[in-house]
């Protein structure tokens, strides 16, 4: 029998269904703010949105294999036109602010936050291989 703490945060959080959600949220935020939305002014947001779904289900611990882009390679052109450490802060605040909307628990809002954290130098193109 699984107990609550044996379920992955992909499941504590409630799987795919919020995943899906979260995602829809998150870039409804994202382009409404003037700060970040230029990133994705030529984005297809469609295949964003299924990017976006996946990594973060495999960032959470759902069963399944990430095959998307390294950090580094997804963001990369980013870094070109300007993408700095004032972005990341925004975007993970609306990812954030998306969970606290849909009522996530604080405890596992503060796992994502560590889980996006970690992925602050890739993006930002300060981690050495």
């Amino acid at each position: 029998m699984n107990t609550m703490d044996d379920k992955s945060l992909f499941e504590k959080i409630g799987g795919m269904y919020a995943v899906d959600a979260a995602v829809e949220i998150f870039y409804n935020k994202v382009l409404a703010d003037d700060r970040i939305s230029h990133f994705f002014r030529w984005t297809h947001m469609k295949t964003q949105h299924a990017k976006q779904k996946a990594f973060l289900a495999y960032a959470f611990g759902a069963p399944l294999k990430y095959s998307g882009k390294s950090m580094s390679d997804a963001h990369k052109n980013l870094l070109e036109i300007g993408l700095n450490e004032l972005h990341f802060d925004v975007v993970k605040e609306h990812l954030l602010s998306t969970l606290r909307d849909m009522e996530v628990a604080e405890e596992l809002i503060l796992r994502v936050s560590d889980i996006a954290e970690s992925t602050r130098d890739y993006i930002l193109g300060n981690h050495v291989y």
